[in-house]
């Protein structure tokens, strides 16, 4: 019996010093378990039934079967989804709470905003691009305007009185909007709506003469022939409407403007659980089921060459360039 208490006793001695070994390393009981080992909170920085919406449910669907445990979508909206990725940026970097990231929470904001409640870049670990989409260049069909070379003809006999709609200063439409002017070499009068709903009402209703707005807002109008697409923004025309150009096919040699989603931990996230994440997402975004899951509405699951850190790079500098000379501020 004796023998036996001490050998307990030095069980107990010994699991003390293991906890107080990992205690001082800085260990959460958390990390000791594999990943995931339990359900995951993919925060969406808008409301729900919206583009990051629409994005984030299939791939959140896709990623809880492949790992075997729940990936709750969480919509918090507001402040140009400043509010979504704040709670992202200060939660703790287990892997259990990432951010469907947006161009704008990661890349346009940080110009937009001079006070934001997070950094776009150092406040968040990288793990993968999932899709994006191109902006479209829409006119009523009765407007008279066939293609972009109409367009810039006309802005350049009427300087300042062609205006254009988008869904907010500040948006991809309306910084897309003041590159394609720039790229142009003609000035066009920007007029930011609440949203893309009201701003594509007025077109529709001849109100403003044409939008710049990511394709999946406008599509459905433009296959019902209510609208006209002049152009889209990305590198490549988009299958959802093969016959639309490209500005770069235009004229606006090397135009490029995309609407992208990526997801993003908190910083100082474990190397091995950012790689399981990025690993089944992009195995994910690659399959044929997350590309029909997205429909033919504009998005397209990502074939980014780059890795995200070093688009990110790209994008901020790209993005943050059209909200200094457009002038745009959001606070």
């Amino acid at each position: 019996m004796k023998n036996e208490a001490v050998r307990s006793s030095r069980h107990a001695v010994l699991a003390v010093l293991l906890l107080g070994i990992a205690s001082g390393a800085g260990l959460d009981p958390a990390f000791a378990q594999p990943f995931p080992h339990k359900s995951i909170r993919l925060v969406v920085p808008f409301p729900p039934g919206g583009p990051t919406d629409i994005v984030a449910r299939p791939l959140a669907q896709m990623l809880g079967e492949s790992l075997k445990q729940p990936v709750i979508v969480d919509n918090r909206g507001g402040a140009g989804g400043s509010i979504g990725a704040e709670v992202v940026a200060k939660s703790p970097p287990d892997g259990y709470t990432l951010l469907m990231g947006t161009v704008g929470t990661n890349a346009i904001n940080g110009a937009l905003y001079r006070k934001l409640p997070y950094d776009p870049v150092r406040d968040f670990t990288p793990i993968a691009l999932v899709a994006s989409a191109p902006i479209a260049v829409v006119v009523n069909a009765t407007a008279g305007i066939a293609s972009v070379k109409d367009l810039i003809a006309q802005a350049k006999s009427n300087p300042r009185k062609v205006s254009f709609g988008s869904a907010g200063n500040g948006t991809p439409g309306h910084l897309t909007g003041e590159m394609f002017a720039t790229a142009a070499g003609v000035t066009l009068q920007h007029v930011p709506y609440k949203g893309s709903a009201p701003a594509i009402t007025d077109l529709l209703g001849n109100q403003i003469p044409m939008m710049f707005d990511p394709l999946q807002s406008v599509i459905q109008h433009v296959r019902s022939g209510k609208l006209r697409a002049l152009a889209v923004s990305g590198g490549h025309r988009s299958p959802a409407l093969p016959d639309v150009p490209t500005l770069d096919e235009s004229g606006l040699k090397d135009f490029e403007s995309t609407a992208w989603w990526a997801v993003f931990g908190p910083a100082n996230m474990p190397a091995d659980v950012a790689a399981t994440l990025r690993n089944e997402i992009e195995r994910i975004v690659r399959s044929d089921a997350f590309k029909q899951k997205l429909g033919n509405l504009g998005v397209q699951p990502s074939t980014e060459p780059l890795s995200l850190p070093d688009f990110q790079k790209r994008e901020v500098t790209r993005w943050a360039k059209a909200v200094r000379d457009s002038g745009a501020t959001a606070d």
